[in-house]
């Protein structure tokens, strides 16, 4: 049944997710009191994330929507509503860093632990639970990217450990894209344009960082 297998996927979901917040406890050098404050920060901004996915779907089947409000819950989300939704977290996000002028990169170099452990474990299962074999380059690709980040962490700044985790993750991704059918992320089909963005937004952040760093 549909209904079956999008709680199955929302329980993967789930679980990967709370195994990431799990890493980034264990591995953070932080406090326990900075721990718990971006632990919140992190899972206020998935919380946004989720509704931002639900906003973007209402969007992208608004006609549906406004005959029957209830019938976008049978639409299963994808990636056109995943776009969205990042979107609106860039734009969420960078309305925190300029308007309340919150300094976002601590909290983005503590999703990455975070994103790299739900990864992990969602990629686990699906090979696991569904046996997807297109599912081992990603694997393989997050493990590359764990030890690097484990061995690195704390020995680089937060900006260089954010934005080359994310050079690297999208770059990893962009060469998957060559050499499996298709890529994916936690479920949802990756364009080749969308993994270029967020690569050359990644790459300009992490240089221009490194540029006003070593103009001091």
């Amino acid at each position: 049944m549909p209904s079956a297998w999008v709680l199955t996927n929302v329980a993967i979901i789930v679980i990967s997710v709370l195994s990431g917040l799990l890493f980034f406890y264990i591995i953070s050098p932080l406090k326990k009191t900075m721990k718990k404050q971006q632990l919140e920060e992190i899972i206020s901004l998935l919380i946004n994330f989720v509704i931002f996915i639900w906003i973007g779907k209402v969007l992208l089947n608004l006609s549906v929507f406004v005959k029957d409000p209830l019938a976008i819950l049978a639409y299963p989300s994808n990636s056109h509503a995943f776009y969205v939704a990042v979107l609106f977290l860039i734009i969420n996000v960078g309305y925190k860093a300029k308007r309340k002028n919150i300094d976002t990169i601590p909290l983005l170099a503590s999703f990455v632990p975070v994103f790299l452990g739900a990864s992990f474990v969602y990629e686990f299962i699906d090979i696991m639970w569904n046996e997807s074999t297109l599912a081992w380059g990603h694997l393989l690709l997050l493990i590359v990217l764990t030890f690097i980040y484990v061995f690195v962490h704390e020995r680089i700044s937060s900006r260089t450990a954010a934005g080359g985790f994310f050079v690297g993750w999208s770059l990893g991704q962009l060469l998957l894209s060559f050499i499996l059918p298709f890529t994916t992320l936690f479920g949802y089909m990756m364009a080749r344009w969308f993994l270029i963005v967020i690569f050359v937004i990644s790459l300009a952040l992490l240089t221009y960082h490194h540029r006003r760093k070593n103009s001091y």
